[in-house]
């Protein structure tokens, strides 16, 4: 071996002994270059201006587990209020089986009751609602709500109290002797034979239970086409359009200070009905706590059901009603032939005729026909 490659450093720099020598750079290497080993080369967060041993480092915010928590929590509490409002609910075997019921007919059907009940009222409250002291209850409103197995309109019929219908086991008589006689395991019977629909839900309502709805949603809005002064009813209102508190929007739907009575009653009573339903199931009462929480509560104080129905049947309810309320629906009274004269007293007459092919159709699950339905 020559003198001169003797002499080279090898390839670490470093002379045939292993030493680094100052002779010629064969691989150009940069000396600031580190020959440090990998081991003990600077590690990440270890270098300059990285924070030391003893400095704690940030945790990172896990927002996707805190969102999942939240939405447990929420869902948790829903469930909750579900229970507890279901709970509360008042239930009565209104639906109980009998022989010679009407059979099953297709779609969903409602019978909704307002009794004049005055059940859970002081005398102060009986007194700020004009209710009188009268005891038991008895039906001051009834209707028919069908709601169509396909998703169509539903239709809202009303039944006059005053109706001449054959009472099952008591002749003939104003449907509303039916809920007087026997409650409303009677009331179902006969309304079910008269119209021959099969009653899938009930729903009664008494008088400060509805008072106590209207006052939970902030009052409702009516437009009368003429003035309704009734002292019997406790009320005295304008013409025009104007807000009713829980008082006088129950003293508009019990009035029958009109020259058609009964039949101007049933109508203003599904106006408020709708005009309440509309309010309820409005953005600015679900999404107002000092709203929403008070209507739960005068809800499941309220309602008296069957015992089959809960409270997400009136959630489908309080939809379907909606759904009249803003147009996408059919409403009016099963249609009047005249007045008459029974047991003494001054009762309501269907048109037999119009009436069965009104019925028939809704047992049917097909289309109110035009000309059926009265105002």
């Amino acid at each position: 071996m020559s003198d001169w490659s003797a002499n080279q450093p090898n390839r670490r720099g470093a002379t045939g002994r292993g030493r680094r020598g100052n002779g010629y750079d064969y691989y150009h290497r940069d000396p600031r270059s580190s020959d440090r080993a990998p081991s003990q080369r600077e590690q990440p967060g270890t270098g300059p201006g990285a924070a030391g041993p003893g400095t704690p480092r940030k945790k990172k915010k896990r927002w996707g587990r805190r969102i999942g928590i939240t939405l447990l929590v929420i869902l948790l509490l829903l469930v909750g209020l579900v229970v507890y409002v279901d709970s509360s609910l008042q239930r009565t075997g209104a639906l109980d089986d009998y022989q010679g019921r009407v059979g099953d007919t297709p779609g969903t059907n409602w019978l909704l009751v307002g009794s004049d009940s005055r059940q859970g009222l002081d005398e102060s409250r009986r007194e700020e609602l004009s209710a009188g002291d009268a005891g038991g209850r008895r039906t001051d409103t009834m209707m028919l709500l069908h709601v169509p197995a396909g998703g169509g309109d539903p239709s809202l019929i009303s039944l006059p109290r005053d109706s001449s219908v054959p009472i099952p086991g008591n002749g003939r008589n104003k449907l509303n002797a039916a809920f007087a006689i026997g409650g409303p395991q009677l009331l179902v019977r006969t309304v079910e034979n008269a119209t021959g629909v099969h009653m899938d839900h009930y729903a009664e309502i008494g008088l400060g239970g509805f008072a106590s709805l209207v006052e939970a949603v902030g009052g409702v809005e009516m437009c009368l086409d003429q003035p309704l002064n009734d002292p019997k009813a406790g009320i005295d209102l304008k013409q025009g359009c104007q807000q009713l508190d829980g008082r006088q929007a129950l003293g508009f739907v019990r009035s029958r200070a009109y020259p058609e009575g009964d039949l101007q009653r049933v109508e203003n009573q599904r106006k408020l009905l709708g005009a309440l339903i509309d309010k309820a199931t409005s953005p600015t009462t679900l999404l107002n706590p000092l709203r929403t929480f008070p209507l739960i509560s005068a809800a499941g104080d309220t309602f008296l059901l069957d015992n089959g129905d809960h409270v997400w049947h009136l959630t489908g309810l309080a939809w379907s009603m909606g759904d009249i309320s803003s147009g996408n629906g059919i409403t009016g009274t099963v249609p009047i032939s005249g007045f008459g004269t029974l047991n003494g007293q001054s009762v309501v007459k269907w048109d037999s005729a119009r009436a069965s092919r009104l019925f028939e159709a809704i047992a049917n699950d097909r289309p109110v026909p035009e000309g059926t339905l009265g105002g």
